[in-house]
């Protein structure tokens, strides 16, 4: 499951979420998703982390433009 993309961990994920919203699904079911989901969101985690780190602000200063590691405000 590491090898999904970004986008394929999101829309499994979002599906996960469609399935158990509607309550339609018998329990053990349910939580068969609910640890596949978990399993996704933290492969969407680790990637938007990996994203997040190769991020970079080209900022200007005296010499011009440099190279600035972006860092998130929370």
């Amino acid at each position: 499951m590491a090898e999904l993309s970004f986008e394929e961990a999101l829309a499994g994920l979002e599906r996960i979420v469609r399935e158990l919203e509607s309550g339609d699904i018998p329990l053990e079911q349910a939580i068969a998703n609910f640890q596949e989901g978990m399993k996704l969101a933290k492969i969407c985690r680790e990637k938007l982390d990996q994203a997040e780190q190769k991020i970079e602000m080209l900022v200007a200063d005296a010499s011009g433009l440099s190279k600035k590691p972006f860092i998130p405000e929370e």
